[in-house]
């Protein structure tokens, strides 16, 4: 499934945070083969649903609200900086 991410900033310097491969151990794969298990995709990982869920899941889960806290970092202070650029706009044409 195919994400649309937004668009990055050039002043943006942080880079995403690495991919981590996660391996399922073959018993637990099979078990869920055989269950046919539900899997939701957030991002670029996948989770369990509730039913198996997992302390590894929840790293997961942790690891994607981390990178979305820093997206919305980067957006707050591209803002910012728009504001502030604005603001000096005003001011020099308040003086003309």
């Amino acid at each position: 499934e195919k994400r649309l991410r937004g668009h990055h900033s050039s002043e943006e310097t942080t880079d995403p945070p690495p991919h981590e491969e996660v391996e399922i151990p073959q018993s637990q794969q099979e078990e869920e083969e055989e269950d046919m298990v539900e899997i939701v995709t957030t991002g670029d990982r996948d989770v369990l649903h509730e039913g198996h869920f997992t302390s590894e899941s929840a790293q997961i889960l942790i690891g994607e609200i981390m990178g979305c806290n820093r997206d919305l970092k980067n957006i707050q202070k591209n803002i910012n900086d728009v504001k502030n650029k604005m603001k000096n706009i005003i001011d020099v044409l308040e003086r003309v």
